[in-house]
């Protein structure tokens, strides 16, 4: 995992293209970078999440931020980022335990 300015990215690396893919985890809207090594991996997410940022602000809307791990629901449930990083870092559910009451 990388972080940079709040946000988390995830990464994979395919060894036939010896090219690292990854993608911000903890927003609604996406964000993705690549690399052929980690430095340059670490770059381009800084990028990525700089002009996301900056896409915002030029837009005038309001930029999708990390999770807090608060929820604000009519129902109680964790949540927490770590519970998120965890399962997209795993290719796991993010909530597997949450099940509705009957």
């Amino acid at each position: 995992m990388i972080e940079y300015k709040g946000y988390t990215g995830v990464f994979e690396y395919d060894e036939d293209y010896e090219f690292f893919s990854g993608r911000v985890i903890d927003t609604r809207d996406g964000i993705n970078f690549e690399g052929r090594s980690v430095s340059e991996l670490k770059v381009s997410m800084r990028r990525a999440v700089d002009d996301y940022l900056e896409f915002c602000e030029e837009k005038g809307r309001e930029p999708s931020k990390p999770y807090s791990g608060r929820v604000v629901a009519a129902f109680a449930v964790y949540a927490s980022s770590q519970r998120a990083r965890a399962g997209a870092a795993t290719g796991g559910e993010v909530y597997p335990s949450f099940r509705a009451r009957p």
